[in-house]
């Protein structure tokens, strides 16, 4: 066991090129991976690793050992995966980045909680791009495209945006026939929290792109205030579909001027590509990508 031990303290501090961040991820100082790295060489009559005060570098038997002991890993790592889906329901602790939409989704979370209570769910909402692997991640879900080498991404599916406002509000201020006209309503933005900046109501007529100057009542970073701003008949907001099909179907609110938003976004969940995939990870991602859009014009799809 200690030398199993050993061989997952060099893999971590060889794929992360940090003592301290191996450190991090087992749970033990980087004064400890240190010796543990140090004892090791020391079995084995070789330097493992290039040292300095800033970094370390693997040298060439380095090289050689980590694509060794990434096989062993992998092998053991498989043996346990294949028992534990053979043992029976996907269980522990499941670390879910969720984009500050999140709430939105709620949905089809909270029918995942129902389908796995052995699974505990840990979520986290932020739109600030997180670092998957050394945050401890187990999957991220987010709107728009990501690439990332270290990742594996699954998109599950794609989105139309609308223009919504409150059946109150379009009767007593008009519905907008044009996109020009929208320069008279209360619009209600959505702030990127990264940049400030305001998202832009992509509109287009007959193939080219609109650039209107619109009104701006108010501003929230997140969706959801946005939302219930339209409902209580405050102005028209610019939103991903899925976001209300539930309202709009109850004629809470509805769209206007569809045929002139085009824009389609996606939404992706990501996780670490790893050797093997956990099973509450194959479970959360097989359940998102089954239920997130069903019953919407939202298609799913996707890769993994």
């Amino acid at each position: 066991m200690d030398r199993f031990t050993a061989l997952n303290t060099f893999v971590e501090a060889a794929e992360t090129r940090s003592f301290t961040v191996a450190g991090r991820k087992l749970g033990i100082s980087s004064s400890a991976v240190g010796k543990a790295i140090a004892r090791l060489e020391e079995r084995l009559g070789v330097r493992l690793f290039h040292r300095s005060t800033r970094s370390i570098a693997l040298t060439p038997e380095g090289e050689l050992f980590l694509a060794r002991c990434q096989r062993i890993l992998g092998e053991v790592e498989a043996a346990e995966l294949e028992l534990a889906e053979n043992a029976g329901a996907p269980r522990g602790r499941l670390k879910i980045s969720l984009p500050l939409i999140g709430m939105l989704l709620m949905p089809a979370i909270g029918g995942f909680a129902e389908a796995y209570p052995e699974i505990e769910l840990d979520l986290d909402f932020s739109d600030r791009l997180v670092d998957v692997i050394e945050e401890g991640f187990d999957a991220v879900m987010r709107t728009g495209s990501a690439t990332d080498s270290q990742l594996m991404t699954r998109t599950l599916g794609n989105y139309s945006y609308v223009i919504v406002g409150s059946p109150d509000y379009l009767a007593r201020r008009g519905t907008p026939s044009a996109p020009e006209d929208l320069l008279s309503h209360a619009c209600l933005h959505h702030r990127w929290t990264m940049t400030g900046k305001l998202e832009r109501w992509a509109l287009s007529r007959d193939g080219a792109d609109l650039e209107l100057n619109l009104p701006v009542t108010a501003t929230a970073n997140t969706m959801e205030p946005l939302i219930d701003m339209v409902e209580r008949g405050l102005g028209l907001a610019y939103v991903p579909l899925f976001t209300v099909r539930r309202k709009v179907d109850q004629g809470l609110i509805a769209t206007t001027l569809d045929r002139f938003t085009a824009q389609v976004g996606v939404f992706q969940i990501l996780w670490p590509s790893g050797r093997q995939r956990a099973p509450k990870v194959k479970a959360l991602v097989d359940y998102m990508a089954r239920h997130l859009f069903v019953g919407g014009d939202e298609g799913t799809g996707g890769s993994n």
